[in-house]
């Protein structure tokens, strides 16, 4: 569930492993602007700092917008 202006908002989640989301369109533009400087993929960061969410460490203090961490896409 999400609260957004004091209002419940319900949040689809399917079963497959895509996630949408909207997000305002010039933050789009910068996020792939900067990602594309980096020669990182959109998929490449989010995995990164989701694992580093899981793992309790904070994603924005990543030492480097490029560091390579390894991650498991399948959760093995």
């Amino acid at each position: 569930m999400l609260y957004r202006g004091g209002e419940v908002v319900a949040l689809a989640r399917g079963k497959s492993g895509r996630i949408v989301l909207e997000i305002d369109p010039a933050l789009k533009r910068q996020l792939y602007l900067k990602l594309g400087q980096d020669d990182v993929t959109l998929k490449e960061w989010f995995l990164r700092t989701a694992e580093r969410y899981i793992r309790g460490r904070d994603p924005l203090e990543q030492s480097s917008p490029t560091e390579k961490e390894p991650f498991d896409a399948h959760g093995d």
